[in-house]
């Protein structure tokens, strides 16, 4: 476009605001509006629907553990890998296809944006099925190598078996948001998880004290939040601002595929080696727990709680990365890095400044925190009450680490976020959760996890001042 325009002698110059006008409406706001302003409208409705979702299991946990015990609380720890699969599934196609989507918007290429974003629909519906039938089919075995002891096992497998059936929708909710999101639209993919954890909140009380339905009933009421919360999903794909999508997009396209998978490992591997992280400890709990003078029950209880207390910070901290993950990808792909430099610097002094609040609160309230979950023994608020300090206790670095691991597959560059994701939880947390109780006993496997926090950090920083130095300055 013609900008501006030369009059007279003496050169002045006058923009034509017509014309400028036309070029604001027609270009993306990811590439103009300001970064702060900007990350904030996407941050904080993503950060609203993340932690409504991680609500979700809390709430769960909380009316358990008022109705049924620590026990039925020691049930959904056992359960919850089934959880972390879904996030690490969902959040792979969500965050691969969302990045790529904006990539392609940023490069004028529409129709590739329509076809990524089809296929990664379509694929969650496929997966969300068969994930299913494999949970109902193999339910028993599952709960047994998920670490459930004889005691917790039958409310285990009550709680996994009506939970199975949400299952498709839940994956389908996590995959859709970072797409509703990346089309510019973050407070409806908020809207639609509030929704549905506000329905999951009314019903959870009324089906567990109401009908008497006991653990089955939370349950139940968490299934029905779901299916709602997808179906607003679903109906957000007719009115996607960006594109128009026709039936034949929703057709899984192995091109696609292939580029979401690449884009979106990092955040599958951490979330899935999270699962296998939770299923070692709950072992590892089983069987050191039974040597100490807690038993296996109580710290396989403490440690579903403590995993998702810290499961809010992580919701807030991803939330915050996803209301960036647009921008980066947009200008990145624009190779407007000044932008990119400058949603970074934002980002992570906002990340900064929340894990630090919530390192204080966490580390001045552990008791009232854990008491919300139900009430126990004296032994039980004695090693909650350690778990929760040593497990928390590097948590107000733990932003970066995210932060980073999610940045780069926002830019195209995925294999450095899989191997910052592969460093905290494969490479050191596994080796030491082994090691380390066979030191201290059960505590060594509550010190694996600030040691291996403060050394992904490391690695984070190191990758992040790397990156930035090579990007070109404009």
């Amino acid at each position: 476009y013609e900008i501006w325009s030369v009059k007279g002698r003496m050169g002045k110059f006058e923009i034509r605001e017509e014309k400028m006008e036309k070029i604001i409406k027609e270009e993306n706001p990811f590439g103009y509006k300001p970064v702060g302003k900007l990350l904030a409208s996407m941050a904080i409705p993503a950060v609203v629907a993340n932690l409504v979702n991680a609500l979700y299991n809390i709430v769960d946990q909380i009316f358990i553990g008022q109705g049924v015990g620590y026990l039925g609380n020691a049930a959904t720890n056992i359960a919850f890998p089934i959880t972390t699969i879904c996030l690490a599934i969902g959040l792979m196609m969500g965050i691969g296809s969302a990045a790529n989507f904006n990539l392609e918007l940023g490069r004028k290429n529409i129709d590739r944006a329509r076809e990524v974003a089809g296929t990664a629909a379509g694929t969650l519906v496929i997966i969300g099925i068969l994930l299913w039938i494999t949970i109902l089919i193999f339910l028993k075995p599952m709960m047994v190598s998920f670490g459930a002891t004889e005691k917790i096992l039958d409310y285990a497998i009550e709680y996994t078996g009506i939970t199975s059936f949400g299952v498709p929708f839940l994956l389908f909710s996590i995959g859709a948001n970072p797409l509703v999101r990346a089309d510019g639209s973050p407070k409806y993919s908020m809207m639609a998880i509030v929704v549905g954890a506000i329905l999951n909140t009314v019903l959870d009380p009324v089906f567990m004290f109401v009908f008497n339905m006991g653990i089955a009933g939370a349950t139940w009421a968490t299934v029905i939040s779901e299916i709602v919360s997808a179906l607003l999903l679903v109906y957000y794909f007719t009115r996607f601002k960006t594109v128009k999508f026709q039936m034949k997009d929703f057709i899984p396209k192995l091109e696609f595929v292939k580029v979401i998978v690449s884009l979106g490992i990092a955040s599958f591997i951490f979330q899935f080696s999270t699962t296998i992280i939770q299923i070692t400890t709950n072992n590892l709990l089983k069987k050191y727990g039974s040597m100490s003078v807690y038993g296996s029950d109580i710290p396989i209880a403490v440690a579903g709680i403590v995993a998702k207390i810290n499961v809010i910070f992580i919701a807030i901290v991803i939330g915050i990365v996803q209301g960036g993950q647009p921008i980066f990808g947009y200008n990145y792909g624009a190779k407007n890095y000044r932008r990119v430099r400058e949603t970074m610097k934002v980002l992570l002094k906002v990340t900064l400044v929340l894990s630090t609040v919530t390192f204080i609160i966490f580390q001045s309230f552990p008791v009232q925190i854990i008491s919300l979950f139900g009430s126990g023994s004296k032994l039980y608020f004695e090693f909650a009450v350690k778990y929760m300090r040593v497990f928390l206790m590097f948590i107000f670095i733990n932003g970066i680490q995210i932060s980073a691991s999610t940045f780069f597959p926002s830019i195209g560059k995925p294999v450095k976020g899989v191997i910052i994701s592969l460093t905290k939880q494969i490479i050191v947390l596994l080796p030491l959760l082994i090691i380390f109780p066979r030191i201290f006993g059960v505590d060594g496997i509550m010190y694996a996890t600030p040691v291996t926090d403060f050394i992904s950090f490391i690695v984070a920083v190191l990758f992040l001042i790397n990156e930035f130095k090579k990007m070109p300055r404009e």
